[in-house]
Order: structure tokens, then sequence, then C-alpha cells
């Protein structure tokens, strides 16, 4: 009899498809041979998106591994959305009569469908097929825990969230400043708080749920997740935190040119500065930047991207015009101390390196998990979707950060004197706030490398999946 095959639908954009592959290929391991993969792959809407999604999957097929890669027929995009989150809730949505189809077609037996946290819509799909259906969460436990808690929240907060007296409560969580909660909750009249809702209720409906997080990280949150209190009266799937996910390949055989330059640096002198495939600058916001690094007297590698070209999607920057975006003379006036990289950089390289002591970051998940596998603290500067959940959480509840004041009024503007004195805190030896994210950025590191190691809690987790998987198969 053919192998069961495990069907992944990942979104589109780098962060969901690679973060999910990745779950996918650890679960072909863990299965021992019992599993392969089958990834249904939706055609992107922005054409940059295809041939970045084209080139990822080309590199998966020269793999050899038993993962199988199925294109389901494009879909006409909806126009008339309100944001992000609603169109990519409503594209998937389109796509449901082809994910049908494709599964209904596949000559091996089908053990489960895995879906990204945006296509809970397919759990009718998973429902009329009666394939076990599980949700992947690209985000860490605290956003899964709003995610939960969202629908009953609903109900108990009548006026908008940052109108309520009071803080949010997030079982596991500490107290949730409501400037805390993610952008597509911060009105709830706009469709994207809607489809959020809709997830949060759907999620309850699957047979589990795979996150990508570490258990050591987030205990309580997990816990409380576990003991159904973020769905009083309602049984919450059964958690598998698998993480840390990360796609760690070896370094490019010929060392990049912000590597070479750390390489010429003290041991944890250099403050990181990149903000994800979807941040940039304005001149503004870069001049800022500019001042406060100058008046920090720290060394720092900048990664500068500039706004998107026209006609460009929102979620693709150009590479930066340093004349255009910097303050004259200031390339000058700090090359002893600093580099400004104007194009895309090797972040997970950058991190690894001796040199580099700490990371200014939009905070996305992806590049959160980057930076706790190398022990490096930070400072959180949200920028969109949950990042600025997740700068609460990364600042006091995992304590592995130092927080920043960041303008969500004025499109997330901070101050030069604001940066200065946060990069000043994170990096000073003898700065006490500093030390103690140092401190438990090293604490998490070991927790996060011993946790996929073998009899380690993801490598556990893992291995319950895959025996749940394959046991239902058969």
């Amino acid at each position: 009899m053919e192998t069961p095959t495990v069907v992944l639908l990942p979104v589109w954009s780098a962060g969901h498809l690679m973060s999910m592959l990745d779950a996918g290929k650890r679960l072909l391991a863990r299965s021992g041979g019992g599993l392969s993969l089958t990834v249904l792959v939706m055609q992107a809407p922005a054409a940059n998106d295809r041939a970045e999604v084209a080139a990822h999957i080309q590199r998966e097929e020269a793999s050899g591994l038993d993962i199988r890669f199925q294109h389901l027929p494009a879909v006409e995009p909806p126009t008339d959305c309100l944001g992000i989150e609603e169109f990519v809730s409503r594209f998937v949505q389109l796509h449901a009569a082809h994910v049908k189809a494709a599964i209904s077609g596949l000559a091996c037996p089908v053990a489960a469908l895995v879906v990204d946290f945006f296509c809970t819509t397919m759990l009718d799909v998973s429902r009329e097929l009666v394939v076990p259906a599980y949700v992947y969460i690209t985000a860490d436990a605290a956003f899964y825990a709003l995610l939960l808690r969202l629908p009953a929240l609903h109900e108990e907060v009548a006026v908008e969230f940052e109108e309520m007296e009071g803080m949010v409560g997030v079982p596991g969580l500490p107290p949730v400043p409501p400037s805390s909660l993610p952008v597509p909750v911060m009105d709830k009249k706009n469709p994207n708080y809607t489809w959020f809702v809709y997830h949060g209720r759907r999620i309850t409906e699957a047979k589990g749920v795979i996150i990508n997080t570490v258990t050591e990280l987030e205990q309580s949150v997990l816990a409380a997740i576990g003991d159904g209190r973020c769905t009083p009266g309602i049984p919450a799937p059964t958690v598998y935190p698998v993480g840390p996910v990360l796609s760690l390949t070896p370094p490019a055989e010929e060392t990049h040119e912000c590597v070479r330059w750390l390489d010429a640096q003290p041991p944890a002198s250099v403050v990181l500065l990149c903000f994800g495939s979807m941040g940039f600058s304005t001149a503004p916001q870069a001049h800022e930047i500019a001042h406060g690094l100058e008046r920090s007297g720290q060394r720092f590698l900048w990664v500068l991207r500039g706004p998107p070209a026209a006609g460009a999607g929102p979620g693709q920057p150009s590479d930066a015009d340093l004349g255009e975006l910097l303050p004259e003379g200031f390339l000058e006036r700090t090359k002893e101390k600093g580099m400004v990289w104007p194009t895309k950089a090797p972040q997970k390289e950058i991190l690894a390196h001796a040199s580099v002591g700490g990371f200014v970051t939009h905070g996305g998940w992806n590049s959160t998990l980057e930076s706790l596998w190398f022990g490096v603290p930070m400072v959180p500067w949200p920028l969109y979707a949950e990042q600025h959940l997740n700068a609460f959480t990364l600042v006091a509840y995992m304590g592995v950060a130092v927080a920043m004041e960041v303008d969500r009024k004025r499109n997330n503007f901070v101050a030069a004197s604001e940066l200065e004195r946060a990069v000043k805190v994170l990096m000073e030896r003898d700065s006490e706030e500093g030390k103690r994210a140092r401190e438990k950025a090293a604490e998490m590191k070991a927790a996060c490398r011993k946790a996929v190691e073998e009899g380690g809690s993801s490598y556990s987790a893992l291995g319950s999946l895959s025996e749940e998987i394959i046991n239902g198969a058969n």
C-alpha cells in the first residue's frame, strides 16, 4: 500500500510558506518513512511572490525528500478588500472546490490536512472528506491564545479595545495593554477584525494545533490553552509546540560583505537593525534612526530598505537610495563604527556572528526565533500584523527585550532620542536592564536548542503528532 500522505495548505508569503514546509519536513523525518508530504500550492496573486514561491519549490524538489507539490488552478483575487487579513482569508476561501478536488484525486491515503491559520474555511473541506485537520500557527502561543480568546472578548467588550478601561486579559500572559493588541483587532468595524474573530472561532474545530514555539518559552500560556482557560465551555484542540522551526542553511561559500565587516568588530559590540521582508523607512524616519544611532555611540549594522517603488505591492520595499534617505555626512561621520546595507541581507548569518550583541527588530515571529536561537537580546519596533503583541510578550513576559516607545498613531514612528536610549540600554555593559535581557536571551537560546534535540520538548511533541497521524491513517 502507498505511504499515507499529509497534505499541507500553506499561505504563499515567504514567512508562512517556508515555516510550514520546514515543519512538514520535520514531521516527515520524525515519521521514519511512515508518511509522505503533499503540498497544495495556491497561485500567489502578485508576480514577485509567484517567482519567490517557484524558487522555493524548485529548491525543495531538488532535495530528494518525499514531497510532492500540486499547483491549484488560479482564481480571480477579490478586489474590494480593506486590508491584508481580509484579502488573504477571502482569497483562500475561493480555493475550496480546488482543494477538495485535489485531495479527492490523490492516489495514496490522506492521513491529515494541515492548514495555515488563515485557511480555517478549509475545515469544511476536511469534514466533508472525513480527513483529520490540523491548524499550523506561524506565530507564538501568546498570539494563538488571544485568537482563541477573541470571540468571547468580542462579546465582553462593547467599545473599541483602545477605548476600554483597564487591560485585556489573555490567560497565561501578564495583563495586556489595549495598545499592544495586533493591528487587525484595533478597529471592530473593519472586516480584518471580523475575519480574526472568525478564525479564532473555527480553530477550535481542528483535531490539533501545531505551533512554531517552544514549551519552555511560553509555559504558562500553553498551560492556559491546554486547560481550556482561553475557550471556556469549548474544548480546545491538542497543542503541539514543535519550534523553533527555522531553516538553518549553511552559510554561502563566498562570505557576505556584511559578515566580512562584522569579522573586524569586537565581540558582542554591534547592534543589528533589520525590519523583515516588508519593513522599510521613509526619509523622515531614516533621519531619526541615523541621529539616534550616531548619538548612541554604539557600533551598528543597519539594513535599510526604501519605500516600495511605483507600481510595486505594499509589502515590497525597494533597495535604499542612501543619498535620498540619510542625513548629509552621516556615512562619513560614522564609517569607523557603522555600516548601512541598502538591500536584503543574510539575517541568520549576521545574528549568528559573535560580534552581534543586540537586535532592533520589527518583531516578526520568525525573526524573533532566529534571535533567540542565537541568544541575541532585542529592542522590538513593531510595524504590522501581530508584532505589537510580540513586542509586549518579549519585554513583559519573556524578558528577552528592552522596551522602546513606538507611536502607533504616527505610523509606528520612533524619535531619535528614544532609539538612542533603547540602544544604549540594550548594548551598554553597565545597564542593569540590558544585562537582564542578555541573561534571559542566553537562557532561551539554551532552551530552544535543547527542545529540538532527542528527548527535548519539541522533539517529543513532534513524535506524538507523527504517531497520532500514522495511527489515524491505519
